[in-house]
């Protein structure tokens, strides 16, 4: 599980973002200023730092700056309404891997982290339980991200345990209660459809753009990993 300290004063930004990564599978820990953010930093451990550089005690380029003179590596994200290159340039000086500008899009800063995560993680190559492949399909268990022939796929959290599931058993038929017990843990209420409404949502992430069918319909009884 990937453990994030988002660093935010405003209320409403903070609980925004904190959902929507939690949405990702991320765990997020919030900190509301630069003073309460080291303290919790020296007590925890963590993957990725999203520090808002307008915070109201220590501005977050100094924050910054004190991080990386006991932290060298960890990955961190500036967020920032100041969208000036000058602005830029001071945050990456100060030890900032990333620079997102406010307003932005969620879909690019989940790309952006992800994209800091690939570059900073170290993980055993011969350990073979990290990452499921399937044909051009990979699948990482450790970041919790998806890609196809080298593109990233971005997935919510249930589009991702359901991936995982169907990468754990290829070629194998699924039925809808098995998925429903594994995926959500409850029991498949023939009156809803659900459970094709989310390999649908799957479907069209993994094939978009791409040739080769690989989530394939067993009809009357469920789908199947399976290229064709």
């Amino acid at each position: 599980m990937i453990h994030i300290c988002l660093v935010e004063d405003e209320k409403k930004v903070a609980a925004f973002i904190t959902k929507g990564l939690q949405d990702y599978n991320f765990t997020v820990t919030h900190a509301h200023d630069g003073l309460s953010a080291i303290d919790i930093i020296a007590d925890q451990t963590f993957d990725l730092l999203i520090i808002d550089v307008m915070l109201p005690d220590i501005n977050g380029v100094d924050l910054c700056r004190q991080i990386r003179t006991s932290n060298s590596t960890i990955p961190i994200l500036m967020l920032t309404a100041l969208d000036r290159v000058d602005d830029k340039v001071t945050g990456l000086q100060a030890g900032a891997d990333d620079y997102l500008g406010k307003p932005f899009h969620f879909s690019e800063l989940v790309a952006r982290i992800n994209a800091l995560l690939r570059r900073n993680r170290k993980l055993d190559a011969a350990d073979d339980s990290v990452i499921l492949t399937y044909s051009d399909l990979k699948l990482n268990a450790w970041t919790k991200t998806a890609e196809r022939a080298g593109v990233e796929i971005t997935l919510t959290t249930k589009e991702y345990h359901l991936l995982e599931l169907f990468m754990q058993h290829p070629n194998k038929t699924l039925s809808r209660d098995y998925i429903a017990e594994k995926v959500w843990g409850i029991q498949f209420d023939t009156g809803t459809n659900f459970i094709d409404v989310y390999v649908n949502y799957l479907r069209k992430k993994i094939e978009k753009g791409q040739q080769s069918k690989l989530i394939q319909t067993v009809i009357g009884t469920g789908y199947m990993l399976k290229e064709k």
